[in-house]
């Protein structure tokens, strides 16, 4: 019992390693996001960390309008980021788990 333990702990250990090297992989995982009419464009990394803001010259003049740009472009670029960190991380926890019995957290 107590070896089936120690191999428990070197696999969660292992697992989380891979969750670290995971998260560090997603700072380079870009994504693109632009508005509908692309007049606002937006990168952020997977990890939801803003990159660039480009900025179409007509909305500069209206600020009401360029604040709902940001707005509305920058949360579906975080929705998006956040989608492909939590898959990845899932992912990658599951596949280092180890086998315990009614412990069925990933399914």
């Amino acid at each position: 019992m107590f070896g089936d333990m120690m191999g428990m702990m070197g696999k969660l250990k292992e697992a989380q390693k891979k969750v670290e090297e995971t998260k560090e992989r997603l700072h380079s995982v870009l994504i693109d996001e632009n508005s509908t009419d692309s007049k606002i464009r937006v990168t952020i990394t997977a990890n939801r960390t803003i990159k660039s803001i480009t900025i179409d010259d007509e909305l500069l003049k209206d600020k009401d309008m360029l604040e709902d740009y940001l707005i509305l472009t920058l949360n579906k670029a975080i929705v998006k980021a956040s989608n492909i960190n939590e898959a990845e991380i899932a992912a990658v926890a599951k596949e280092g788990m180890p086998n315990i019995p009614g412990m069925d957290m990933f399914k």
